[in-house]
């Protein structure tokens, strides 16, 4: 909220605002880029002026980046030209090939103008579940000593996150998410991985959602379809539906919040 309120609330930004959303399946990424979408935009994500590609979709065929890349390029020039304050949404980060992001780099840096046309008002999301392991099993530490997740803060987690992000750092340690004692290597987002440009401003952690956050899930999701909310039912569903990790614990929800949609109708 921070970031973006100050960039609405100044002028003459020196670069656009890139933000990368980080965290497993069903924690909310598309959700908080809606609600930043929703009060910028006046209709939405149904804004001529909100762009967004998913990497599976848009960009599947490795042997075709040079033409994507070319693509992307022209369609953020001229989106750019028309409404110098446009958004564009990247989903599945993970899955994108390096090549294809490297087309749009230099629209993220600090400059004044690129061929006469200034991005310094647009703004990039990028939405992906590369660092999710990392989110989750700090998270997991931090309880376990006993600090609430409402005191985590994100300096707790950015510097180490942006590291494995960007820089290509390999996080190591003993991946109690699977009760055994191995090490796990997750592997580094490749889109970031070796920069130099630092262009993103925020790496902002999704963390795992615990049972308490399936139930206010499964309230939501009926009032939004018209049925009364009932917190017993909401309790039984949030326990029949929903599956949690690790298992000896039984802290965070493996999916989210991603199922409660789909099979409320179901469930009542």
């Amino acid at each position: 909220m921070k970031a973006v309120n100050g960039l609405m609330n100044n002028d003459n930004p020196k670069k656009p605002m890139v933000l990368s959303f980080h965290g497993r399946t069903g924690t909310g990424k598309n959700l908080a880029c809606e609600l930043i979408v929703k009060n910028i935009y006046k209709e939405g994500m149904d804004s001529r002026f909100v762009h967004y590609f998913n990497s599976e979709l848009h960009f599947p065929l490795v042997y075709q980046f040079e033409t994507y890349k070319s693509q992307l390029q022209h369609w953020l020039r001229g989106n750019v030209t028309n409404c110098a304050r446009s958004m564009f949404i990247f989903d599945e980060m993970d899955t994108m090939h390096a090549d294809v992001m490297d087309g749009i780099k230099p629209f993220m840096d600090n400059q004044n103008k690129l061929d006469g046309v200034s991005y310094s008002n647009a703004i990039f999301i990028f939405l992906s579940n590369n660092g999710s392991t990392f989110i989750t099993q700090t998270t997991l530490d931090s309880l376990k000593a006993g600090k609430e997740r409402e005191k985590l803060k994100l300096k707790d987690i950015e510097t180490d996150l942006s590291l494995f992000i960007y820089h290509g750092v390999r996080i190591v340690k003993v991946n109690s998410l699977t009760n055994d004692n191995e090490f796990f290597f997750e592997k580094s987002c490749e889109v970031f991985a070796g920069g130099e440009s630092n262009a993103v401003d925020f790496f902002i952690p999704f963390l795992p959602l615990e049972r308490q956050h399936i139930v206010k899930c499964v309230l939501a999701e009926m009032e939004a379809t018209g049925h009364k909310p009932d917190h017993n039912k909401a309790c039984d569903m949030a326990d029949e539906i929903v599956l949690y990790f690790p298992k000896d614990e039984g802290g965070f929800a493996r999916f989210g919040c991603k199922m409660i949609a789909g099979r409320l109708e179901f469930f009542l």
